[in-house]
């Protein structure tokens, strides 16, 4: 029987699942998942994703707000403003980072959680 603990690492696995295949659905590149829970006080996962543009990102946080909406997933919080090439999006347990090559290239978050482990979805 599985503790109350894996119940919740497979629910935020399967939210998980869901905020990949809005991305996917909407032809986000180069995601990842990172399980940061060993390295991280503020989340257990980080999903990154590319975006070819502002307007791009705008349609990858739309896809991604309605899917989690219809998975009944609240949100902490999320940038309301597309235009600065990286929209965050908290949901808590997961965080989405969606940018643009070019600030995905410049903070560089792949590197900064390179300790972590990836996630196979």
């Amino acid at each position: 029987m599985a503790t109350s603990k894996e119940k919740q690492t497979n629910a935020t696995l399967d939210e998980i699942r869901c905020a990949v295949s809005a991305i996917e659905d909407k032809k986000g590149e180069a995601i990842r998942v990172l399980d940061v829970r060993e390295t991280s006080s503020i989340t257990d996962y980080i999903v990154l994703a590319t975006g070819t543009s502002n307007p791009h990102l705008k349609a990858l946080k739309a896809g991604l707000d309605k899917a989690l909406s219809q998975a009944g997933v609240q949100l902490l919080g999320a940038d309301r403003e597309v235009g600065s090439g990286w929209v965050v999006v908290d949901a808590f347990d997961f965080m989405v980072h969606l940018q643009t090559e070019e600030m995905r290239d410049l903070y560089r978050l792949d590197y900064l959680w390179r300790d972590s482990d990836p996630v196979e979805l």
